[in-house]
């Protein structure tokens, strides 16, 4: 990928239809798919970064400034998406990837690739645990809830 204008052309693109889907219903997978590419640098930041301009772009909706908002926050957007590729060259596929599949869909949606059935069977009083994606159980030691130990 030449470094130049293949680079400026697919930040460009990405930034534009991220700008475009931030404040749509297809948000939270929107906001998943793109911090994927952060996930080796300051996702926490990326994450934050994402909340604040879907916050500032809904409420320049509600004032009138939406589309100038729009266009700096393209523009920021695609700073940052440049600087990571300059950093994380092996990440362009993945963008490109991106800008093809999340956010090319209308309202954000990601592409199904298929079904999975998940099904979960508890003998002798255990616990099972499903999640499509990231699972955090935090359980509280037996006997703290009137639990036999």
């Amino acid at each position: 990928m030449d470094l130049g204008s293949d680079l400026t052309a697919l930040t460009s693109s990405a930034a534009s239809q991220l700008i475009n889907l931030i404040a749509s219903d297809g948000w939270a997978a929107v906001r998943s798919a793109v911090l994927a590419l952060w996930r080796r640098s300051h996702p926490e930041r990326a994450s934050e970064d994402l909340a604040q301009a879907r916050t500032d772009l809904l409420a320049a909706q509600e004032d009138g400034s939406e589309e100038q908002l729009r266009q700096v926050l393209a523009a920021e957007w695609q700073a940052r998406l440049f600087r990571l590729l300059l950093a994380e060259p092996d990440l362009a596929d993945e963008l490109r990837a991106l800008v093809e599949g999340a956010l090319a869909e209308p309202g954000g949606r990601l592409p199904v690739a298929g079904s999975t059935t998940v099904s979960a069977h508890v003998t002798g009083g255990g616990d099972a645990y499903v999640a499509g994606r990231d699972l955090t159980v935090h359980r509280e030691p037996r006997g703290s809830r009137g639990d036999s130990a």
